[in-house]
């Protein structure tokens, strides 16, 4: 390709990138949702959660200020406040505001918020589950792979289960099982709890790793996050599989 047309193609690409930072209606610089000179929603750009809200890639976020945003964007974006106007401008309003729900809905929730930042890392909690059990199911094992510090206590819990079902089948009682089955759900709600309030430390590495674009940090952390995801998820369903032979 010459020099000439080289240049052609950069200063094409620069016009239509322009086109696309300008508002539709009046050609001024618009922001991502709207046009901040006329006010006429825009079509939707293909952006992340937290650059729809104008933030960074970071945990740490200030949820009352979001909600302010939130609630401002709603205002302008709601379908009902868009009546009347241009049909493309009513379909996008449509599509700006489902958009806005599901980033707020996502962003406002911390366990979500992670979940989602590592999905834009590359990294899907749900697939990996799914492969997991794919490969339990093909050697014979459980769905999810048991956490290693909690391999004891998860035998032990998984016998008193089974015996408590036997027991029901047979419509026996044994008040002391059940309380043994408490007591091992209290315990485990304690360390769901405390997991949380450690994955808001992982919070904190991972801004500062952000901030400072140390790639090995990100990584040690990312990776830190996803185990601790894996195993919060894993004594959730331990909790839940009490519940149900409690009955609760």
């Amino acid at each position: 390709m010459s020099v000439e047309k080289i240049f052609m193609a950069i200063e094409t690409n620069m016009t239509v990138l322009a086109a696309e930072q300008n508002c539709w209606s009046c050609g001024d610089m618009r922001a991502a949702q709207f046009c901040q000179s006329c006010g006429r929603v825009q079509p939707p750009k293909p952006v992340d959660y937290f650059t729809f809200f104008g933030l960074p890639r970071k945990l740490n976020i200030n949820t009352v200020a979001l909600e302010r945003e939130f609630y401002a964007l709603s205002r302008k974006l709601h379908p009902d406040a868009n009546a009347g106007h241009d049909p493309r401008e009513q379909e996008w309003s449509l599509e700006q505001s489902s958009r806005l729900n599901d980033a707020y809905r996502i962003l406002k929730d911390p366990i979500r918020r992670t979940e989602y930042l590592l999905k834009l890392e590359g990294v899907e909690l749900e697939g990996q589950s799914k492969a997991a059990t794919e490969a339990a199911r093909k050697t014979g094992e459980k769905k999810q792979i048991v956490p290693p510090d909690l391999l004891e206590e998860v035998f032990e819990l998984n016998m008193q289960l089974e015996e408590l079902r036997a027991n029901k089948k047979l419509g026996e009682e044994d008040p002391a099982l059940i309380v043994e089955l408490q007591q091992h759900k209290t315990t485990l709600e304690a360390k769901f709890g405390a997991l949380f309030d450690e994955l808001q430390g992982y919070w904190n590495a991972w801004d500062a790793a952000a901030d400072s674009g140390n790639g090995a940090e990100i990584r040690r952390v990312r990776d830190q996050m996803v185990n601790l995801l894996n195993r919060r998820s894993y004594i959730r369903n331990l909790v839940r599989d009490v519940n149900e032979a409690l009955g609760n």
